[in-house]
């Protein structure tokens, strides 16, 4: 095995190019909604409900398979959670009944947490003065993974229908498997006790530390917004004025790739601002972005604008809150994220769902206000308990 005490430039492009792909499989269905609502004679709600699934079960692969990370060996734990990856990507392309989406994409949510092993890793074997820098590489693989994934998948839907990009998945992620094995460096685990006390200490470090919970909070309602933007897209362009399919809908992604990119160097304003007064901003810009998302949400420009911001302030702020929490006990660093992405995908869970019932009564209309009052609780829990912990 490997040991590495420090974070060379090939590992932290490789996880942050393993993390991309990774984390693609989750969210390759968003623009594939409506082709799959067609092929299995299902409703918009029906299918709205995959994705929620998906979130669900990454939040139960972050309670209950990260925090191995400080316990057993990364890279023997992140190859065999790939061929559970590859498992359900064949068990999605092969689905011929809507309950077996929902399942398969559950157990893929579940076991697609290997970016969150990734980032704990980075900030463990990265200096102080880097982490930061390192986080935010390796969160913007995560992101851009995210958002790319819905352009690709949406021109592959439209092309050769939404279970080709399935088995288009299988094939990246056995080149990704190839990778970790080759590569992947491998860490000596810090947790010497049994998985329940492991699993107790979850709970201990929650309790213990507020700023953890502030950024857990933080995280979870902005990323609910960010959920209810891109789960009722599709709805939203392809009736009028836009009348659009799966292919412009997943090109958002691009767009939204922008603002993640601009926001990978956020931990260059440590040097001037406090940690307080950046997350301050990030929040006050992904509130902004509803501006347009909302106020100009029945133009292709407006929801350009809106999606930029949006996607750099949510990203920014990730990226402090992870600056934040990491530092608190860098012995802990995947249960810390442990708690920290249980509630940030739990967010997105709340945001998925509530969006899908808004645009049932209000259409766009009533996703953008969900949106906005995710936004606003992010800032106000800001504004209140910040100054308390830092």
């Amino acid at each position: 095995m490997t040991q590495s005490t420090t974070l060379t430039k090939g590992t932290l492009w490789l996880m942050t190019i393993a993390s991309g792909l990774v984390v693609a499989n989750i969210y390759y269905n968003q623009p594939l909604l409506s082709l799959i609502a067609e092929d299995f004679g299902v409703g918009e709600f029906a299918v709205s409900k995959i994705p929620v699934m998906t979130q669900i079960g990454y939040a139960c692969g972050l309670l209950f398979i990260v925090p191995l990370g400080d316990k057993v060996w990364r890279r023997k734990l992140v190859l065999f959670d790939l061929i559970a990856v590859i498992s359900c990507l064949i068990w999605i392309y092969f689905s011929r009944d809507l309950w077996m989406l929902y399942v398969a994409n559950f157990i893929l949510g579940i076991t697609s947490v290997i970016p969150q092993l990734f980032v704990p890793m980075a900030a463990e074997l990265s200096s102080a003065q880097r982490r930061s820098s390192s986080i935010g590489m390796v969160m913007s693989g995560l992101l851009l993974g995210i958002l790319l994934s819905r352009m690709f998948s949406g021109v592959v839907g439209d092309l050769w229908g939404w279970r080709m990009m399935y088995l288009i998945a299988v094939g990246l992620m056995g080149l990704t498997w190839l990778g970790i094995y080759k590569l992947l460096p491998d860490p000596t685990p810090n947790f010497k006790g049994s998985y329940s006390s492991l699993l107790h200490s979850v709970v201990t470090l929650a309790r213990k530390h507020p700023l953890l919970r502030l950024a857990s909070f933080r995280g979870a309602m902005a990323f609910a917004g960010m959920s209810a933007v891109f789960t009722t897209l599709i709805f939203h362009l392809e009736g009028p004025p836009f009348f659009v399919g799966a292919t412009v809908v997943g090109s958002f992604g691009l767009v939204g790739a922008v603002g993640a990119l601009a926001a990978a160097s956020v931990g260059r304003f440590t040097r001037k601002w406090s940690n307080y007064k950046i997350i301050f901003a990030a929040l006050l810009i992904l509130l902004m972005s509803w501006a347009f998302t909302f106020g100009a949400g029945e133009t292709y420009w407006g929801l350009i604008v809106g999606i930029i911001l949006l996607d750099l302030g949510l990203q920014a702020t990730h990226i402090m809150n992870q600056t934040d929490f990491f530092a608190i006990d860098p012995k802990a660093t995947n249960r810390l994220n442990t708690v920290y992405m249980v509630s940030y995908f739990i967010g997105g869970s709340l945001g998925t769902l509530v969006a899908s019932w808004a645009w049932q009564y209000a259409q766009w209309t009533g996703v953008c206000t969900v949106g906005i009052g995710f936004s606003v609780l992010a800032l106000v829990a800001h504004l209140v308990f910040a100054k308390k912990v830092y």
